[in-house]
């Protein structure tokens, strides 16, 4: 056990006197989290929409003033006046304009007719998510002026949809947390944990363990706990200071700290198994390096942490069915934004600890206690 614990003490000792790894292992993920979480997942704002009026008549006004009502509430366009539809096609063509809307002439007069007018709508669709935005508020605005007038029904008999939302908006910042504090302990674990080991065996210290009596167990569990204590730190270092940020006070209540504490043990002790099982019997340090980028796409990625994996193909669920990072991120989901109770990370906290320990297991046959 003291042999044990001298494996740990020395790992713990490298750690703390490195300040660059431990700002790499801590620092950079929080940083990674605060600008993907401002520059992805945002609602569109002030988008410039041309306005082509080529009716001047009353519908053209009522479609005016749902600009209007847009424009001072949630702010997804502003109007710009414009008197040409070439022109003003061009100028979304260059990027000068988000899009443009024709009001066609004669519009006001088919729409009292009954004739079915139609709006057209230039949209810059190399751009997805800017397009199906303004798509998706037009439509809202089109949908409106088709809302027939109060009818003289006593009994309405018209079937309505109520949309009922279990929790409050979340915004890309929150909805990111849970991978990158999985994200912060896998890097942790792939540098201060596979790497350090590989790096030992390079320059040769790990000649001083073969000397002593110490046994193979002990030396796989020795880095294997020190690099999951490290992977621990950095997991709990970016809850705290991400939920502080994202405003997640619930995060600090007794009770949810204890669930993410534990899914962070937990989730540091799977991946710090599966990096020693991936390095064990790996002699060149340049592998890790090599194998550093091809991991996190390959785990962080199908996780679901930033995009849902029900959205997935078949054989990339596959991959998130088996991958640790998934296990992680929703366990962590569920405490952070959702509030849940044990049921909810009772599985994922079951598989995290199963895989750590078959990772352990079969890493001890494995490990050479020789040069």
């Amino acid at each position: 056990m003291n042999r044990m614990l001298a494996i740990i003490e020395r790992e713990m000792r490298k750690f703390f006197r490195s300040p660059t790894l431990m700002i790499t292992a801590m620092i950079f993920p929080l940083v990674q989290l605060i600008i993907l979480g401002n520059a992805f997942g945002g609602k569109i704002r002030d988008a410039r929409v041309a306005i082509v009026d080529e009716d001047h008549g009353n519908q053209a006004v009522r479609i005016r003033e749902a600009f209007s009502s847009v424009e001072s509430n949630v702010r997804t366009f502003v109007a710009v006046d414009y008197s040409d539809e070439v022109r003003a096609r061009e100028d979304v063509r260059q990027g000068r304009l988000e899009g443009a809307l024709i009001i066609p002439p004669q519009f006001s007069r088919r729409f009292y007719e009954g004739e079915n007018p139609r709006l057209g709508m230039v949209v810059d669709n190399s751009d997805q998510f800017m397009a199906n935005s303004l798509q998706t508020k037009m439509q809202e605005l089109v949908n409106s002026l088709n809302s027939p007038a109060a009818t003289a029904k006593r009994i309405p008999s018209d079937v309505a949809l109520e949309i009922v939302e279990l929790y409050p908006y979340i915004e890309y910042l929150k909805y990111l947390l849970p991978g990158s504090i999985s994200l912060a302990m896998f890097v942790s674990v792939m540098i201060g944990g596979g790497m350090l080991y590989i790096d030992d065996k390079a320059r040769g210290v790990h000649e001083g363990y073969l000397v002593t009596p110490i046994t193979s167990m002990e030396m796989v569990l020795g880095l294997n706990l020190a690099g999951a204590l490290k992977a621990i730190m950095a997991g709990c270092a970016l809850t705290i200071l991400g939920s502080l940020i994202a405003g997640l006070g619930s995060s600090f209540q007794p009770a949810h700290v204890l669930q993410w504490f534990l899914l962070i043990c937990a989730t540091s002790f799977a991946f710090n198994g599966l990096m020693f099982l991936l390095m064990v019997r790996v002699e060149d340090p340049l592998v890790p390096r090599a194998m550093f980028g091809i991991l996190n796409t390959l785990l962080y990625f199908p996780s679901g942490a930033i995009y849902p994996v029900q959205a997935f193909p078949k054989w990339l669920r596959v991959i998130s069915y088996v991958d640790p990072f998934s296990y992680a991120v929703h366990g962590l989901k569920a405490t952070l934004l959702k509030e849940a109770s044990w049921v909810a990370v009772s599985q994922d906290l079951l598989y995290l600890t199963v895989f750590g320990l078959v990772s352990l297991v079969i890493s001890v046959p494995l490990f050479k206690r020789t040069l």
